[in-house]
């Protein structure tokens, strides 16, 4: 006993290393799945050094425009891709969220190796959006097969789609990182949603987080489902924009009611058919005729689109009481509402704290990507305590016998 007591000091450092390591993983959302489609997915990316809007769209491989649309910057401004924005600046990143392997994540980001990379300062270079281990997993980097200069990376980039719904109300999951100090309380107040409802989206047996784990947030959506459109399906996280019709219309998604607003976008592209037939209105504009029993409200309806031809449509309707302090006016030719602030910060319809009922959402080690297989077999916490800890937890047997 007394021998033991006096390798305590040496072997409680030994005994801590092998238990605690396993555990320092990020831990992220895995969503299984097994169908082909894809979904609008975006990133909270925290720039790591100072960058311009079109660098960061180079990095992740997207569209400057669809940066641009999901900070709502104006698409209006000129050589707007050039605007440097400062490190530790948060960029919302759209990217498209497929299947792959039975579960979803981006796999067509890829990086051109430097000189003096290293998985770590990829990562870095990524703001932890994905981890250095990650990198090296997926792209079979190890001792005998290192990094090379010029060498083409796969960046495996999470994301999360649940079927674009959360209770109910049309949603848009964004994957983020957690900083130093924050709290799922802290996350739900600035993202307007609940303790409760990441708990259940995260597969979180506990209310515990830590710094580096990547969370899906919900942001909810506008949504075209229900506007009767030709050939055409948009889904507008809140605060943002979208372009379509060949970017000749702007469908804004409002913060408090969820509608989309679609108008000419007012760029400088040749756009036809933006005119409601029978009508001096162009797309975006109301008439309001005021009566001694109320107001009729004439609008031109976006209706989508095919071929180059944009589809609208004249809408009519009666209130008792005229509405509110809206613009209202009669046509203009690019008739539209002024275009919104640089970087609309996102507020969210807080939807109801329930949890998922027969859900199958659950954390994993950020390094861990099991098959949908494997996936059943997980816990609320699963791959916490996977195949390193077995290792670790034999190899700690084997120090213990020696020194005992």
């Amino acid at each position: 006993m007394r021998n033991l007591v006096q390798l305590l000091p040496l072997v409680l450092p030994i005994l801590s290393f092998f238990i605690l390591t396993p555990l320092i993983h990020a831990k992220s959302v895995i969503e299984p799945c097994s169908s082909s489609d894809a979904c609008t997915s975006l990133l909270s990316y925290i720039l790591p050094w100072d960058s311009k809007i079109s660098e960061i769209a180079s990095r992740f491989q997207v569209n400057i425009s669809n940066i641009l649309a999901a900070n709502s910057f104006n698409p209006e401004i000129p050589s707007l891709g050039n605007q440097i924005l400062r490190a530790n600046t948060h960029v919302k990143v759209p990217i498209s969220c497929p299947c792959v392997d039975g579960i979803r994540r981006s796999m067509s980001t890829t990086y051109r190796v430097q000189e003096a990379d290293t998985a770590e300062s990829v990562s870095h270079g990524y703001g932890g959006i994905v981890s250095a281990e990650q990198i090296t997993i997926v792209n079979g980097i190890n001792a005998s097969n290192p990094l090379l200069n010029r060498q083409s990376l796969v960046i495996p980039l999470p994301c999360t789609c649940f079927n674009n719904s959360n209770h109910g109300v049309t949603t848009v999951y964004m994957s983020y990182v957690v900083q130093s100090g924050e709290n799922l309380s802290s996350i739900g107040l600035e993202f307007g949603t609940t303790v409760m409802d990441l708990e259940a989206i995260n597969g979180l047996g506990q209310p515990v987080i830590d710094q580096g784990d990547i969370l899906a947030i919900p942001i909810s959506a506008c949504s075209s489902k229900n506007l009767n459109w030709y050939n055409e399906s948009l889904i507008v996280p809140n605060g943002s924009y979208a372009l379509t019709a060949n970017n000749c219309i702007k469908c804004n998604c409002g913060t408090s009611d969820l509608n989309l607003q679609c108008f000419p976008s007012g760029i400088a592209v040749p756009c036809s058919h933006l005119q409601c037939k029978g009508s001096n209105l162009f797309i975006g504009d109301a008439y309001v005729n005021q009566t001694a029993a109320g107001c009729n409200v004439s609008t031109c309806m976006y209706r989508g689109h095919s071929s180059g031809k944009i589809f609208r449509s004249l809408s009519s309707s009666s209130y008792v009481q005229c509405p509110g302090k809206q613009n209202y006016s009669a046509a203009s030719p690019l008739g539209s509402p002024s275009s919104p602030n640089p970087l609309i910060p996102f507020k969210t319809v807080t939807p109801s704290p329930s949890p998922f009922p027969g859900s199958t959402r659950t954390m994993g080690t950020a390094s861990f990507c099991p098959t949908s297989t494997q996936y059943s077999n997980m816990s609320n916490n699963g791959g916490v305590l996977g195949k390193a800890s077995c290792c670790n937890l034999l190899l700690l047997a084997l120090v213990l016998y020696y020194f005992l």
